[in-house]
């Protein structure tokens, strides 16, 4: 399966798993590089999702006066 085909999720999950292959004792530098270069690929790929995603949010902002506006998600709105 390809990069570009996984899930966040998948990818995610993927990444648990090297990083804990990359902690155990018993690899060589060779399968070490390969799952670092493996694991820097799918760190790009959860982030480019994550920033897809963001673009999709939309926050309904209560008004004074009682009325609702779509605003788009920004981090700033996260602190209002």
């Amino acid at each position: 399966m390809k990069n570009k085909e996984l899930s966040f999720e998948q990818a995610l999950e993927r990444l648990e798993v090297i990083a804990e292959e990359l902690e155990g004792e018993d690899i060589s530098l060779d399968d070490s590089l390969k799952h670092y270069e493996e694991g820097m690929k799918l760190m790009s790929l959860c982030q480019k999702k994550l920033e897809e995603s963001k673009k999709k949010v939309d926050l309904l902002v209560k008004k004074e006066g009682g009325k609702l506006q779509l605003k788009s998600f920004d981090e700033e709105s996260i602190d209002e």
